[in-house]
């Protein structure tokens, strides 16, 4: 069976597949990869069955080691280096924050909860990689691989994520949501697999009481006391007591996944 070393793990190196969708009421987020175009593509060219998983890589790509040949795609952020002699060398993330390293096989970690998903809001799943870790890889696939290069396109310099207002925008002044929409967010870089932290004037609030706690997506605009709004990723807390201002379509969430720290964004209002 093939096995893989991390021999660097870059800035971030997780585990991810599909996620544990449908577990909020147990207080489970859904996980999974942040960006879900780029790690289905990289499963597809490998021929990997749909829900394998993958390994995902934050701002500064991984190098490892096989013990034997194998296939790899790589998709999501693109790399201006990678190199392949005895090991994979993948470099710094351009484009985007996260590249998804897919492998013929998959990557084989006991699932928790039906996933096999780092998460690192509430510690389910394998712990982010470390220097010498070793990992199996999955039985040979069906499928053949697809193996091919595929143009990435390059993301906009300004991405325009499209908003469902809601459902607490009458918590805000009316000149809120015309704010958030108005107005490019810079990504802080305090941001992270849990939320994205945006940086821009204060989204003033019209009740200044405490809400209570609340079911949250993934997507959501939440706004703390600053009016700092939060976009809520694939590892956020599934209830919270801050006020929902909008939230961002699903469609639109890949791209959200990739905003990189100190680039800007954009919200339009959908329809």
């Amino acid at each position: 069976m093939t096995r893989l070393e991390v021999v660097s793990p870059g800035l971030l190196l997780t585990v991810q597949d599909r996620g544990r969708p449908g577990l909020a009421h147990l207080g489970v987020p859904p996980s999974g990869a942040a960006d879900p175009v780029a790690y289905e593509l990289g499963n597809r060219l490998v021929g990997n069955p749909a829900g394998a998983a993958a390994l995902e890589a934050t701002i500064d790509g991984p190098v490892l080691r096989f013990d034997r040949p194998t296939t790899v795609a790589l998709t999501g952020a693109t790399t201006p280096e990678v190199r392949t002699v005895e090991v994979l060398e993948v470099g710094r993330c351009v484009g985007g924050v996260r590249t998804y390293i897919c492998v013929r096989g998959g990557v084989e970690v006991e699932p928790v909860l039906g996933s096999r998903s780092t998460d690192l809001l509430t510690g389910l799943g394998p712990a982010p990689l470390r220097r010498g870790d070793v990992l199996r890889l999955g039985p040979e696939p069906a499928d053949p691989p697809r193996a091919a290069t595929i143009r990435a396109q390059a993301p906009p310099d300004t991405p325009v994520l499209r908003v469902v207002p809601g459902p607490r925008d009458d918590w805000f002044t009316p000149t809120a949501l015309e704010t958030l929409c108005s107005e490019s967010w810079r990504v802080s870089p305090s941001s992270n697999r849990v939320g994205i932290r945006l940086e821009g004037p204060p989204l003033e609030r019209a009740h200044r009481d405490e809400l209570r706690s609340e079911g949250l997506v993934t997507g959501a605009l939440q706004v703390p006391a600053s009016g700092q709004p939060i976009l809520l990723l694939q590892d956020h807390p599934t209830t919270g007591g801050y006020p929902v201002i909008a939230v961002v379509r699903a469609d639109d969430l890949p791209l959200a996944g990739q905003l990189a720290p100190r680039r800007y964004v954009r919200f339009t209002i959908d329809g």
